[in-house]
């Protein structure tokens, strides 16, 4: 499954940053991804010891983008 590879996959290297957590071009929700990689191996670790990655989503629209895992509780 790639959603939890090791290594980046390829298509995730073009991705732009969402400030919401949704497709920035057509606002579809992380559901309706057609590709999902969690960058799970490289945590960034938050004033109050809270851990947060990066989620890179490839949307039905060909955007592909990420946000961070925090952002999605927002």
């Amino acid at each position: 499954m790639e959603a939890f590879s090791r290594s980046a996959p390829q298509w995730t290297y073009q991705a732009t940053h969402a400030i919401s957590f949704c497709c920035p071009r057509c606002g579809a929700s992380p559901r309706e991804a057609t590709k999902v990689w969690l960058n799970r191996y490289a945590p960034v670790i938050m004033e109050n010891r809270q851990r947060k990655w990066q989620e890179f989503y490839a949307c039905e629209c060909e955007q592909v983008w990420w946000a961070w895992s925090c952002a999605r509780q927002s």
